[in-house]
């Protein structure tokens, strides 16, 4: 399968929510100017009310101030009914934009750097960490509102009297307090309540993916008590939350009464003495209660908070490090020279690859081998630049891979994978997927070379067929990824353990038409095989992360530890035989 270039790195913006990739800021400040409408129709409602009940008390008559309150009071429905139209599209199109980022991080970030993210995990960040991050903008938004509401009411109610306004300011502190508790306590606990989600989900996809083994195994009980396990964590959590949810409006409802009972009675006290009137009173109570409605912020305050926590969550999908690519391009018509100078590649702070003057000579196949662990995959992901190495330089045809173009690099480097994704579409499709654009032709030649004409021929629709109803073995789909690999191989083909579900005939007829009817290259192949390894010209022997001798394989076959590698021993057997080598300088 070729797989697809990275772009160049785009920094992501650090603080706020104006991502070149999202709506911007305008949905935000709609619903923000439509909530803030809303309030103020909201806070002149009192006033106006209080006039027109004073009016009507007075002179049996209110004239135009009982038509302005009830535009008032349909103006505040009809801007609340906006508000919720414009929050839904901010919340969409947030939503949208940060999966999208999410998306872009991991497919242009270098393989290797999103190993620390299970799939569930990932899965969880994209799902419902995006889901609660793209709320933020309008939660933010209907916090900023909710402000607008008491402050409002409160300078409302200076003017109708300030003994009143002065009894209500002297409980907000107390408002404040549980706000700012309320923030700090919600925090910490949805952070770790997202983190025990994705627990969750990864332990999820896993049993999932190995079902078969599981069933086999007969384990179902304990795997389900394995996946089940964080449950009791995060039904605690949410509690917690619950209960500091419920706690700061328990506490906002108690606050609120006793503001209103105290501006009541001041209130009452100011109508005695004559300096409120009957309509100032009924403005003065309405303007208490909005104004120690403030406790009801705690719903936004808390959708922000756990938004913000979540937007942490998948922002750190869209600034996994990507490869920075440069401007050359090859020499035309270069052989495929592939040179490894002083490459170090590490990892937790140890050395797993170490290639020093390694060098394989345009359109060879070099084999690559070594046991479990020494490196051979870094090795393939080096050589093909899916990473860079921390030292040193790769080189194809004398140009370092990290100053060519994306497109330069990805149409002369293919790779084929253990396990290809071939995505969608049909059969040709997913073979035709790549930087170049092969003919029908070069299609089908791609596909008889690797060994799979027969049974694709054989499917309801042939090469039309659609991948999700083509009923394939795990030998059939990995030979439609070395098809792809073959229909876009370039200089340089890397086969990372590409046919390790072939038998050994299979392979050994698929490395024979790669030669005849595929594109002429270099060729770096991860084998297992001793028969594979023989078949190739050189053979770069890893051990423990290190080079330890590049050769052919009928040289090396001498050597004990290099028999070992195969769990062969003894002397070499005659050619011809499962381990022995061909004659030099022989190609099947």
């Amino acid at each position: 399968m070729t797989t697809v270039g990275t772009g160049p790195r785009q920094t992501p913006v650090e603080t706020g929510w104006t991502d070149p990739a999202g709506p911007g800021r305008i949905p935000e400040l709609l619903v923000l100017l439509c909530s803030t409408a809303a309030s103020a129709a909201t806070v002149a409602q009192p006033l106006v009310l209080g006039h027109t009940l004073d009016l009507l008390l007075r002179d049996g008559h209110a004239g135009p101030w009982l038509l302005l309150s009830a535009v008032l009071l349909l103006g505040e429905l009809l801007l609340d009914s906006l508000t919720a139209l414009l929050t839904g599209h901010c919340t969409a199109a947030w939503t949208a934009a940060i999966r999208t980022g999410a998306y872009a991080g991991l497919l242009r970030g270098v393989p290797e750097r999103a190993l620390p993210y299970p799939p569930g995990d990932v899965g969880t960040r994209i799902t419902l960490n995006a889901t609660d991050a793209g709320g933020t903008p309008a939660a933010r938004a209907a916090l900023a509102a909710s402000f607008v509401t008491p402050v409002g009411a409160l300078a409302a109610l200076a003017l109708v009297d300030l003994w009143v306004a002065a009894c209500v300011l002297a409980g907000l502190p107390a408002l404040a307090l549980l706000l700012r508790a309320f923030a700090r306590d919600t925090g910490a606990s949805v952070a770790a309540y997202q983190r025990a989600q994705a627990q969750i989900a990864t332990r999820l996809l896993e049993a999932l993916g190995g079902a078969a083994t599981i069933a086999a195994a007969g384990t179902g009980p304990r795997e389900r008590a394995r996946v089940l396990a964080p449950l009791p964590h995060l039904a605690a959590l949410g509690r917690r939350m619950w209960l500091l949810h419920g706690r700061a409006l328990a506490r906002g409802g108690v606050l609120m009464p006793l503001l209103t009972l105290a501006a009541t009675a001041v209130g009452g006290l100011r109508l005695a003495a004559g300096a409120l009137s009957v309509g100032g009173l009924l403005a003065a109570c309405r303007y208490a209660q909005l104004t120690a409605g403030i406790g009801g912020a705690a719903t936004s305050l808390a959708a922000v908070v756990r938004g913000r926590r979540a937007r942490e969550r998948t922002r750190a999908l869209e600034r996994l490090p990507a490869l920075a690519h440069g401007t050359l391009s090859l020499p035309p018509n270069g052989p495929g020279d592939l040179e490894l100078r002083g490459v170090r590649v590490r990892r937790d702070g140890r050395t797993v690859l170490r290639a020093d003057g390694v060098r394989v000579p345009g359109g060879s196949t070099a084999a690559v081998v070594g046991r479990s662990g020494a490196g051979k995959s870094v090795l393939a992901a080096v050589a093909g630049r899916l990473t860079d190495p921390d030292e040193g330089q790769v080189l194809l045809d004398g140009v370092p891979l990290d100053r060519l173009t994306h497109e330069a690099l990805r149409t002369e480097v293919a790779f084929a994978f253990e396990r290809p994704v071939l995505g969608e579409g049909t059969v040709a499709e997913a073979v035709a997927a790549g930087p170049r654009s092969p003919t029908p032709e070069q299609i089908r030649r791609a596909v008889r070379a690797a060994g799979a004409d027969s049974f694709v021929r054989r499917l309801p629709r042939g090469y039309d067929t659609p991948l999700t109803s083509a009923p394939l073995s795990g030998g059939e789909y990995q030979r439609l990824g070395l098809a792809r690999a073959f229909a876009h191989a370039g200089r340089l083909l890397v086969m990372d353990d590409a046919t390790s579900s072939l038998d050994t005939a299979t392979e050994h007829a698929v490395d024979s038409a790669l030669r005849r009817s595929v594109r002429p290259g270099t060729r770096l192949v991860v084998a297992h095989r001793p028969s594979a390894a023989a078949r190739a010209d050189l053979v770069i022997w890893l051990e423990d992360g290190r080079v330890r001798a590049v050769a052919p394989h009928h040289e090396l076959w001498r050597r004990a530890p290099y028999r070992a590698v195969f769990g062969a021993a003894g002397t070499e057997p005659a050619p011809g035989g499962e381990h022995g080598p061909l004659p030099t300088g022989t190609r099947t």
